[in-house]
């Protein structure tokens, strides 16, 4: 049973998306409940893996602050393997491409050292609209931890863009593991 909070955050989710001319899909996991060794979970994310067609996904560092996201980590990393294996029978058709896995930077950039960089200086304004969308977890994070979220974003932002000669930018690391490596460039 799904929570009204969870209703809620869904259509958080929802509304930044369309900031960010994307589309949310959400698994219907409720916060707390994510578990990589969730057979449903990981099913419905090799679905989305497969319908989405993606060439790139960029999920939670496995050494996060919260263990939701830390599952999330290993259920993108497990989800991108799997959704190559024909026997295995979802709605969409497998994929015979392996999606290269890459690590967002943690909360605070912390036990964090970056790989690859994308300048987001051109899309720092729509990102942290995106950001405001959330507002249960700007809410949150000002009432529980005192922190003004949408500064903290863009200060972490501003010191990778420091760290990687532009005015504001996001870090990642790649997944390193084989046949996920490939000679092109995937971020921008």
């Amino acid at each position: 049973m799904m929570t009204s909070a969870f209703v809620y955050r869904t259509r958080e989710a929802e509304n930044a998306a369309r900031v960010l001319g994307a589309e949310a899909i959400s698994l219907d996991i409720d916060d707390a409940y994510v578990e990589a060794s969730d057979k449903t979970a990981r099913n419905k994310l090799v679905e989305v893996v497969r319908y989405t067609k993606a060439d790139v996904i960029i999920t939670h560092n496995p050494y996060d602050y919260m263990r939701d996201h830390e599952q999330a980590g290993a259920l993108g990393g497990d989800a991108s393997f799997i959704a190559t294996l024909p026997h295995l029978i979802t709605d969409s058709r497998y994929t015979s491409n392996f999606p290269p896995v890459f690590f967002m930077d943690t909360l605070a950039g912390i036990n964090f050292i970056p790989t690859e960089y994308v300048n987001i200086t051109d899309v720092i304004e729509q990102k942290l609209e995106a950001v405001t969308c959330h507002a249960s977890q700007v809410v949150w994070m000002k009432e529980h931890d005192g922190i003004d979220f949408l500064d903290f974003v863009r200060t972490c932002n501003k010191y990778r863009g420091l760290q990687s000669n532009c005015t504001y930018a996001e870090g990642f690391r790649q997944y390193a593991a084989w046949p996920r490596f490939v000679t092109t460039r995937l971020l921008p």
